[in-house]
Formats: structure tokens, sequence, C-alpha cells
């Protein structure tokens, strides 16, 4: 078994924001999966889809971003989850606006959501793709729970169609794969 979480902010507020990348990548691996995230769960809207014969739990933390760790680990503990098995995308200002970057493991580096995830389950070994939303040259809080920009609408709407299919290709072909076939490639 697999868990999947996108890390956002919940409520319609936020839906379209940068900061809710994690949630748009889920979306698209539930609309692929047929999936339906309509349960509330560890603090989460989850839903269960089948990739390469595998259950997948898909979550969305609702306790907002900087809170995530209080509901990724509950589902971790629940289901006996190993780090490999757990895999999480969210939004980074260190990369490019529509890249995206699959890593192993990792720091928490200056994502609040990322670093209340990796204190709540005391690791950080477990798989992340990371998703470019740039470094804007003034206000971060806007840039970050700003709408996105018609110029940025397009080039994130296919980072997260990407960093979707990359999730699904960890679960079935493994990390290096997944690594090999989509870093770079944006």
């Amino acid at each position: 078994m697999h868990i999947i979480v996108g890390l956002g902010n919940p409520g319609m507020r936020f839906s379209r924001t940068r900061h809710n990348m994690g949630f748009m990548a889920v979306d698209r691996i539930a609309e692929i999966t047929a999936a339906k995230i309509n349960r509330l769960k560890f603090q989460a809207k989850t839903g269960e889809c089948n990739i390469a014969g595998e259950k997948v739990l898909l979550l969305k933390p609702q306790t907002f971003m900087n809170l995530s760790g209080q509901s990724v680990r509950p589902a971790v503990d629940f289901y006996k989850i190993r780090p490999e098995q757990l895999i999480l995308i969210y939004d980074d200002v260190d990369i490019p606006t529509g890249s995206i970057r699959i890593r192993p493991k990792g720091s928490a580096g200056t994502h609040n959501g990322m670093r209340s995830v990796v204190k709540e389950l005391g690791f950080s070994d477990f798989p992340r793709i990371r998703i470019g939303i740039g470094n804007p040259d003034g206000d971060m809080t806007g840039h970050v729970i700003g709408r996105i920009s018609k110029n940025d609408k397009e080039p994130l709407s296919d980072a997260a169609e990407r960093a979707a299919r990359a999730a699904i290709a960890i679960v079935e072909s493994g990390i290096d794969r997944a690594m090999n076939n989509f870093n770079g490639n944006n």
C-alpha cells in the first residue's frame, strides 16, 4: 500500500493558489484512477484507488498547510506505512514555475507544510514531488496564496499533471524509474 499526500490549504479562498499545487496533483490522480476523494478521515479529505494492483490512499490534509503533519502522521501510523510507501506532493518557490523535481528523500527546506510533516513523523526519508511555483521579486505571501496569474495558469496546470503522473509512476515502477522519466523533462 502507498499513501499519496498533496499539501495545500482547505477552502475556496485557497483553491486556485500556488500553495495548493499538491491538492491539484492529487485531484488529477483521482481523475486518472476514477477515485472519489469524498471521505473525511485523519483530518483530511481522502479517497482510495488502485494503481498497478496496489491499494493507494489519496490524502488532502484539511489542517491548513502549517499543520499538515497532524493529518499525515495518523494515516501513516494507522496503515503502518514505511517511509518509501509515502509520497508527498507540494509547491516549491525554489524551483522555476512549471518544473517538477522528484527526490527519494531530503530536508523540509523552507516549506512550512513539509516542516510539519517531518516534525510529526520524525523522519524525512520518503519520496517527494516538488512543483515549482517560482520565486517572486516582491511579496512572498501574496505570490504563494494569491490567485494564479494568467501567464502561470497553463505551466502550473501542466506541472500538476506531470506530478500526478510521476506519483503514479513511483507506485508502478519505483522512485528511480520515476526520477529518470520525469526529472529534467520539464
